[in-house]
């Protein structure tokens, strides 16, 4: 534990400017990010006497070894550049409010030629209108099916469009009335951009007048007899009344605004937020955060704001109805009129509806904030229980609050690959999470791949140590090699910016996915390394044994254990992250084209040249100077390129092996310059298992595969 007094600043050194601070600890990680009008007076207030301090304050300031600030010109800039570095640096003791999950929206790309309707998750785009959010997407599924009954737009993904663009042929929506077809002309593109807007319109509020006219229109039918078009327009207007009843008007009618509400105890704190547009409810969304800095609830809604607006996936509404309002009040108001364009009103609702829905949902927070204890109780309950049961079984000296587990994945030999996985206080941690090129040997050898793989982790646990001045390394455990391979790269991020390092923290318990021979390897590792305060053991997948490093016979688990069910759920997510990256690796190899090794070329040219000649065959048999009339493509790369592609023998002709047919180059090249065939046989995916069966050199039915020539 620091003393604050012996990294306190120098009396006058700090200014009385508006400015953003930091606190660091002692490996310079930012653990607290703090914003102020006058920072002399705020960073003064943390180094008065511990006992006057907050409890969360005083665990601060004693983890903390430094302190630092930047100076802004208003409070404004305050504002967003603590907001940068909140989500840049993920300090420990900062507020931050946890969502479970994504929200979709219902989106309608009018940025398309032909306006599409569909469920989106994630960053607004420009030129696409957004509703919602919604709880779940199948709530907006059933809204679209209704709404497409008297809005027909189409919903379905560019390839199908493209498709039935070829073949004449709608899709089945289009068969059944709930597509206008615009793939087969059956409206124009003008006609259906207009359709686009007018749904549109009708979601975002302005049903009124769209109904009386429906209404109008199925009157005059009905009165020129023409009653089969007067049924159709009345099952019309029920559609959309039902459309209209999934969201319950609350305000008046065209008001858009956005309520947060709080519930909170001394621990934890949840936010729940009604979104209403067109004076409907369109979406609602909760977070719960860990109280880990003394925080009031003005400073909580501040938080809230940010954390909702602050990414820019969200857009700001006329009216934001709060609890209660950030201190001080101008700074949040400006920022958000700045994102929405347009002056905002925050403000506390004091009476009339909008005053009712409040409480509706401060009842929500509530509600969310004893769910989450309940749910977290029995997590925490298990989660402790799993730990202590691993620490029981392998009498360790501690709790391992974190765990790495490594496992090797190839096939048959080839693109060998390890994955590190990192669960810390029982659950994963994914931004921790690594994984590694096979580079010291070629072929199939688990159990010197996990030596070198384990070799490597904590070469690089040592040498940031060393750079971080903990203790001097002997040279001989820091190679110039240490890292080479990683797919992370070879060097980690410096600790003078404060970001997590890469390899900076050594697990209390590392796990190798395998028995006696890798566990073995993993501990001669660690000798080698001089590294002897990391507990070692493996999983093994025949009988979910526990192997220890110098024993004979395994450490066996309960079945209904706690603790082992940690242990699979550790291991098989090693497993299935070094598969994923086996599998792209492997996938990769298969597609790469006579472009992809071409120096100089990237990814846009190769596109531009292939896009141009058509095909591979066509592009070899180019000129320099005809290679020079692809936009972008200079007389240097376009000699490179003719060089490159007339020292390689022309690819093998494919063969479609259920016909015997042979398929000629020109039909088709895909984006990478790899041959269409080559492409299809390689796309037959086979587990990527540690032990690969070996494959079958049989081509399936229908596949196509290549000629060679014998001498």
């Amino acid at each position: 534990m620091a003393d604050p007094s012996t990294y306190r600043p120098a009396p006058g050194a700090i200014p009385t400017s508006p400015g953003v601070y930091k606190f660091r600890d002692a490996h310079g990680r930012v653990i607290y990010v703090g914003k102020a009008k006058s920072l002399r007076p705020r960073l003064s207030s943390y180094f008065q006497d511990l006992a006057g301090l907050h409890s969360r304050t005083a665990t601060m300031v004693t983890t903390a070894a430094s302190v630092e600030w930047t100076v802004v010109g208003t409070e404004v800039e305050a504002l967003q550049l603590e907001y940068s570095w909140i989500k840049e640096f993920d300090p420990r003791f900062n507020v931050k409010y946890r969502d479970d999950k994504s929200y979709p929206e219902l989106a309608v790309t009018l940025n398309e030629e032909f306006p599409r309707v569909q469920v989106m998750r994630g960053a607004h785009r420009k030129g696409v209108r957004y509703f919602g959010p919604y709880g779940h997407a199948w709530a907006i599924r059933e809204t679209v099916d209704l709404m497409l009954r008297v809005f027909p737009v189409r919903t379905c993904s560019n390839g199908v469009f493209k498709r039935a663009q070829q073949v004449g042929r709608p899709c089945l929506l289009g068969y059944i009335g709930k597509c206008a077809a615009p793939c087969v002309g059956k409206i124009s593109q003008a006609e259906h951009v207009a359709l686009a807007e007018e749904f549109c319109d009708f979601m975002a509020g302005r049903t009124g007048g769209y109904l009386r006219r429906l209404e109008q229109q199925m009157q005059e039918a009905a009165a020129e007899l023409e009653y089969e078009r007067a049924g159709r327009l009345r099952d019309d207007i029920a559609a959309l009344k039902r459309a209209m009843e999934k969201n319950a008007v609350v305000l008046a009618d065209g008001t858009d605004a956005d309520l947060f509400a709080l519930a909170q105890d001394e621990l934890e704190a949840a936010v729940q937020i009604f979104h209403v547009r067109g004076g409907r409810v369109r979406g609602q969304r909760g977070w719960v955060t860990d109280k880990v800095e003394d925080i009031d609830t003005p400073a909580l809604v501040e938080h809230a704001l940010q954390q909702l607006y602050g990414g820019g996936t969200e857009s700001v509404p006329r009216e934001v109805l709060v609890p209660a309002l950030p201190e001080p009040l101008g700074p949040v108001q400006e920022w958000l009129t700045g994102l929405r364009g347009s002056q905002v009103d925050l403000r506390v609702p004091q009476r009339g509806d909008k005053k009712d829905l409040m409480v509706t949902v401060q009842r929500n927070a509530q509600q969310g904030l004893a769910l989450h204890k309940t749910k977290r109780a029995s997590d925490l309950t298990t989660r402790s229980r799993a730990l202590q049961e691993i620490t029981d079984a392998l009498e360790l000296d501690s709790v391992p609050l974190r765990i790495e587990c490594f496992d090797i994945s190839h096939l048959q030999g080839e693109d060998v690959v390890a994955s590190m996985v990192v669960f810390e206080d029982g659950l994963a941690r994914k931004s921790e999470y690594r994984r590694f090129q096979i580079k010291g040997f070629e072929g199939q050898d688990d159990v010197r791949s996990m030596h070198e793989v384990i070799s490597r982790r904590f070469r690089r646990y040592l040498r940031e140590r060393e750079q971080t001045g903990e203790w001097a390394v002997p040279e001989e455990a820091l190679p110039d090699e240490v890292g080479q391979g990683d797919e992370d790269g070879p060097e980690s991020k410096t600790d003078d910016i404060g970001r997590p390092k890469r390899f900076a923290y050594p697990p209390q318990l590392l796990v190798v996915d395998g028995g006696q021979p890798q566990v073995a390897a993993a501990k001669r590792a660690l000798e080698e390394l001089g590294i002897d305060d990391v507990a070692l053991c493996g999983l093994a997948k025949r009988l979910e044994e526990v192997w220890l490093p110098g024993q004979d016979d395994p450490v066996v688990l309960p079945r209904s254990s706690e603790g082992l069910y940690l242990l699979q759920r550790v291991r098989d997510e090693a497993h299935r992250f070094a598969i994923t990256y086996q599998r792209a690796k492997r996938g990769k190899r298969f597609t790469a084209g006579e472009l992809d090794s071409v120096p100089g070329l990237g990814e846009t040219r190769r596109q531009a040249l292939l896009k141009h000649f058509g095909s591979l065959k066509k592009l070899r048999a180019a000129t320099v100077d005809q290679l020079c009339e692809v936009p972008g493509i200079g007389r240097r790369t376009a000699e490179t390129v003719a060089a490159a592609l007339a020292s390689r023998p022309p690819a093998a002709p494919a063969v479609n092996t259920a016909t015997g047919e042979i398929i000629d180059d020109s039909a088709g090249t895909d984006s990478t310059g790899t041959d269409s065939a080559a492409t299809d046989n390689a796309s037959t995916d086979h587990a990527a298992t540690d032990h690969a069966e070996p494959v079958s050199g049989e081509a399936p039915a229908g596949q196509t595969t290549h000629l060679t020539e014998t001498p």
